[in-house]
């Protein structure tokens, strides 16, 4: 119950890639025949990829992953339009790898503004409205959050920036797969996905850049994706990744709605046997397989240990921050009590999850619970 760290591969996928690791290997970027089939296939993908996103073919880079699409369009725009001015604007829920981007530009001689958010999570236009200034030149907020599963309000906010000819980036890592997500309703500019969020390997993502953006490559070599990120392409990979998308949206008519029955049988088993709850984010505004709760008393990495040992795997939060001792940053911008945010669980559901697995959680969990806060000194309730 932890698909939002990480997603296995679909068969369907595996043999998808399978050719493309031996049988037909070449460098597609090579003019000979070999380099001819991988090409091929490469742009197929693109093509693939861009139909599901309802872009052009020319308007998708492959990547290294969300982290490398993240930071190729916030310093990449940043440096882009540095001449019509240097202040960057963020939410404070962000995934680190927007975050940290922001904290490196901001040594550089950046400035940047962190939009605050409403107790569910939500980014208001209005906030981003106030925060606009003549320096700014890009705008990234994430579509929905890894943590919560809060679904942002990203056409409203896009078209706040889009009015004062500003770039807007949008993270949709987590959102691609599990609700529609279309470059044109979203109005944005950029907008990053990575395949292993959705049934497609590690190591390949890509970043929708809108054409007419102006944007400074990260990474400097050959020529490749149109002079924008240069690097041999992982031709397998790609190919995943395009099989990985084109199941998931085929599959968007009915099994978003399963998960969010399974997700609200989780919910609700939790309330019923568990007294001290609560539900972080948005309640109307959320993707169907994420549940992220908090238990008091108790603390978040007790319980996940609890769980592992009885053959369940959730998350305290981010995977990129499991290890830390801070409590989480989404849930603290949310207004939520360190030591309530230090007791929260999130439970991302996929696939494979069957109302069998949510009985089973409801089953073990409440006794792990009952045991760490009869260790804890704040639970008087014998």
């Amino acid at each position: 119950m932890d698909h939002s760290a990480t997603t296995p591969v679909r068969q369907e996928v595996v043999d998808a890639m399978l050719p493309y690791f031996s049988d037909v290997f070449g460098n597609a970027s090579s003019v000979h025949t070999f380099g001819q089939e991988a090409r091929k296939v490469v742009e197929k993908a693109r093509e693939t990829i861009a139909n599901c996103l309802g872009a052009d073919p020319t308007e998708i880079y492959f990547t290294s992953g969300g982290t490398e699409s993240d930071n190729m369009a916030v310093k990449g725009v940043a440096s882009a339009y540095e001449k019509n001015g240097k202040h960057l604007i963020t939410s404070q829920i962000e995934h680190h790898a927007v975050l940290n981007c922001l904290n490196n530009l901001e040594k550089k001689g950046f400035s940047a503004t962190y939009l605050p958010v409403d107790e569910g999570g939500i980014v208001h236009p209005d906030s981003l409205r106030d925060a606009i200034t003549p320096e700014t030149t890009l705008v990234s907020t994430m579509l929905a959050n890894n943590e919560t599963g809060t679904v942002e309000p990203i056409a409203e906010l896009a078209a706040i920036a889009r009015e004062k000819k500003i770039m807007f980036h949008t993270d949709a890592v987590q959102a691609v797969g599990k609700i529609p997500v279309n470059v044109n309703d979203l109005n944005v500019n950029l907008l990053t996905i990575s395949a292993h969020k959705i049934y497609g390997p590690k190591g390949i993502g890509a970043l929708y850049i809108r054409k007419g953006t102006r944007i400074t490559p990260l990474l400097h070599g050959g020529h490749h994706e149109r002079n924008r990120r240069a690097g041999t392409e992982n031709v397998a990979g790609i190919v995943g990744f395009a099989k990985a998308m084109e199941l998931a949206y085929k599959e968007l008519p009915t099994e978003p709605a399963r998960l969010a029955a399974l997700r609200d049988r989780l919910e609700r088993g939790i309330r019923e046997r568990i007294r001290h709850v609560r539900t972080n984010g948005s309640v109307e505004h959320r993707l169907p397989n994420l549940l992220n709760m908090s238990f008091e008393f108790v603390e978040g990495e007790s319980l996940l240990l609890g769980l592992d040992f009885k053959g369940v795997a959730v998350s305290t939060g981010s995977a990129c921050t499991s290890g830390s001792l801070e409590p989480s940053h989404v849930l603290q911008a949310m207004g939520i009590p360190p030591a309530t945010a230090q007791g929260s669980l999130r439970f991302s559901l996929g696939r494979a999850n069957t109302e069998a697995d949510i009985d089973y959680v409801i089953e073990v969990l409440p006794e792990i619970v009952e045991r760490l806060r009869q260790m804890s000194p704040l639970y008087t309730e014998k």
